[in-house]
């Protein structure tokens, strides 16, 4: 075990965390630095400093980082068009790059030599943590608790607290939700608990951002994105911060039954995991920026940016933003979005997501040439023929030479 005199630890200010932050202490006889971020989880973040005041803490850094959390990373993402396996929208994957940078800026500034987290030995957050922190600072050390302590129950964390005073509300602890849970400004993540069976249903009291479909309106609600350069701007004409725009459209979603997901999915370490998610504004950007992108970018550049977007989700689900290949894509995609401008009608309704009309100054959509009416010689139907014929000559040699696709 290499001298540690401080660290610098992601803290929320829960049962895990604080616990970590004693066993930092006892441990490594270092002194602990406490980074807590606002990344829009909708918790009163001040109790994390009471606490850490209360452990002794000299140095507590909490910071509002909603802004920039949306600005850099959530809306680059979803230029991409970016989904998981075909569902998941990355909302915890894609907040881990912005606290590991974080955790290494506060540790330059604070001087210590070793950052921690509270992610366990069988998640994805670790690889994420750590993959960042090295591509950020390359001698940093890490310390991960759950991979060298022997605290791997519930019980013997409540043990710990108590046995060293760790002021953890226990009552609150005994009626906390049953699930793994991780918030931000993009989506609720759950896991464990009823879920670890992937025949059963969650509860419909699991949900805190929606209403479920049955229960939404029976009328629905239409909204009006504004896109520049690949980023909505504004909703229904009011001009809004990145932040603000994914706050509101959490809301619509929300109320309207959209972005419930129950998926099992491949985890980067090997195992599958079962998990719940909440994205309701997610879930309309993506369906409104396809839409967009439907009318204002030229077919083999859509073509290529879907056939590049798993390995741009890959990317950022298994911890690589911070690498070359991951700013490689992103330049490309970045540049895609220069004439991704307009707007976007969107119907809300009972869980779907309708986009319902697409304007834009930068439209390659022709209504001359594609009217089924009389396009007054915009278009030469003629011209098809010999496009087909060409298309097929592959196949027209093939078949004469007897090459049958039908057995």
């Amino acid at each position: 075990m290499s001298k540690v005199n401080k660290v610098v630890l992601a803290y929320s200010g829960g049962l895990d965390t604080s616990i970590i932050l004693k066993w930092l202490e006892d441990t490594y006889g270092c002194e602990v630095v406490t980074f807590t971020a606002d990344l829009g989880q909708g918790e009163e973040l001040e109790p994390a400093r009471a606490k850490a005041q209360q452990m002794g803490v000299k140095q507590i850094y909490i910071e509002d980082l909603r802004e920039e959390f949306v600005r850099d990373y959530v809306f680059p993402m979803f230029r991409a068009n970016t989904i998981y396996e075909g569902e998941y929208l990355l909302g915890t994957s894609i907040a881990r790059p912005l606290i590991a940078k974080r955790l290494v800026e506060i540790a330059e500034e604070t001087g210590a030599d070793a950052i921690s987290h509270g992610a366990t030995g069988k998640g994805n957050d670790q690889v994420r943590f750590e993959l960042g922190a090295y591509a950020l600072k390359p001698g940093v050390q890490v310390i991960a608790p759950w991979r060298e302590w022997d605290l791997l129950s519930r019980e013997k964390l409540m043990a710990y607290a108590k046995e060293h005073n760790i002021p953890v509300d226990f009552a609150k602890q005994g009626k906390k939700s049953p699930y793994s849970m991780d918030a931000n400004l993009l989506h609720i993540s759950y896991e464990g608990g009823i879920l670890e069976d992937p025949w059963a249903e969650p509860e419909e009291d699991m949900w805190r951002w929606s209403v479920s479909p049955e229960a939404a309106p029976d009328s629905p609600t239409y909204i009006e994105l504004t896109y520049e350069k690949g980023d909505i701007v504004a909703i229904d004409g009011e001009r809004l911060k990145p932040h603000e725009v994914l706050e509101k459209l959490n809301k619509l979603g929300g109320a309207n039954g959209i972005g419930r997901l129950d998926i099992v999915e491949n985890r980067y370490v090997g195992m599958k995991s079962r998990g719940a998610y909440e994205t309701p504004g997610g879930t309309i950007m993506l369906k409104a920026h396809r839409a967009i992108e439907s009318i204002t970018l030229d077919r083999e550049v859509a073509h290529l940016k879907d056939e590049l977007m798993p390995r741009y989700a890959e990317l950022v689900y298994n911890g690589y933003w911070w690498s070359p290949e991951r700013k490689l894509l992103q330049g490309l995609i970045d540049e895609s979005q220069a004439v991704v401008n307009g707007k976007v009608r969107v119907k809300l309704y009972k869980g779907n997501v309708v986009p319902v009309g697409r304007v834009s100054d930068d439209t390659l959509f022709d209504e001359n040439i594609a009217t089924f009416e009389d396009d007054a010689g915009a278009y030469d139907q003629k011209d098809a023929e010999g496009f087909i014929k060409l298309n097929a000559l592959r196949l027209r040699i093939a078949a004469n030479k007897g090459r049958r696709l039908i057995d």
